[in-house]
């Protein structure tokens, strides 16, 4: 199946009332377990390369991996590009054949939010590919804090940004290893009286499954971002790995983290999609 972009699976789930999962690949060996939990669900997935990853890896290897996955797959894969701050990197994930951007305007004042993100749809747009954008600040556990979305933001954003999806902040952290986040419906109410896209979750990590999967069915936040909690089971079963197998091959001590990752992640599809 040819790659897919965000309109291509976040419209459908809009409709269907059920939330795709943007996982936040690092390497070979996650993409690999996230593309195979989507093949054996039947379900979508939105492989996200984020800074970290960005920095570690160049967008032009990352951009040939997950087309290479995506273009082999049965199920709609997106090649997303997550937090990118400037133009210019959208414009390199684009060229080099990411089907997703999402330009984090969120530090910025609204209406430069707004201009920026613009500019990155019409540049966006010449290749069919899609464009996520941010209003309000998500912070991160044990450091910046969190500024929730303004309303009156979001509905400008929404009518005059031209973006595909809005990554809002009502409570959400990033980096968070318990799942013990408590989120402000009452903001999430208020940002959906005021626009028609398809809303995102960054930070979906320290947020219940329970809680997930009720809003994934009952509000209009239809991606939900998972980092953390996949990267703490990777951690988890290349230790194992490392103390079962006392070789020096790389391969033979990474592979045994693909099974464990491509489970986890098969719960956190399920669980989004009302499975």
């Amino acid at each position: 199946m040819t790659a897919a972009n965000l309109r291509d699976v976040l419209t459908p789930a809009m409709t269907g009332h059920y939330a795709v999962a943007g996982l936040v690949v690092l390497g070979w060996e996650d993409a690999v377990a996230f593309v195979e939990a989507a093949e054996e669900t039947g379900l979508p997935v939105i492989l996200q390369a984020g800074p970290g990853c960005r920095a570690h890896t160049p967008i032009p290897v990352m951009a040939a991996m997950f087309r290479h996955l995506a273009d082999q797959a049965s199920v709609p894969v997106v090649c997303h590009i997550d937090h990118a701050y400037s133009i210019d990197e959208c414009r390199q994930g684009i060229d080099h054949g990411f089907t997703s951007v999402m330009f984090d305007g969120s530090k910025l004042p609204i209406d430069e939010n707004i201009e920026m993100t613009s500019r990155i749809v019409a540049l966006a747009g010449k290749s069919g590919v899609s464009v996520e954008g941010e209003v309000g600040f998500v912070g991160y556990s044990g450091g910046h804090q969190s500024n929730l979305t303004a309303p009156e933001e979001a509905a400008r954003f929404n009518q005059f940004a031209g973006a595909d999806a809005l990554a809002i902040s009502i409570g959400n952290v990033h980096l968070q290893t318990e799942k013990t986040g408590s989120l402000d419906i009452d903001a999430l109410r208020a940002v959906e009286a005021v626009t028609t896209m398809p809303l995102v979750l960054h930070g979906a990590s320290g947020i219940p499954p329970e809680t997930r999967r009720w809003l994934a069915q009952n509000s209009r936040i239809c991606k939900f971002n998972v980092g953390t909690e996949l990267r703490m089971v990777f951690g988890q079963a290349l230790r194992a790995s490392l103390a079962e197998n006392q070789g020096f091959d790389r391969i033979s001590l990474l592979k045994p983290v693909i099974a464990p990752m491509r489970e986890a992640a098969k719960d956190i599809l399920k669980e989004l999609s009302g499975a």
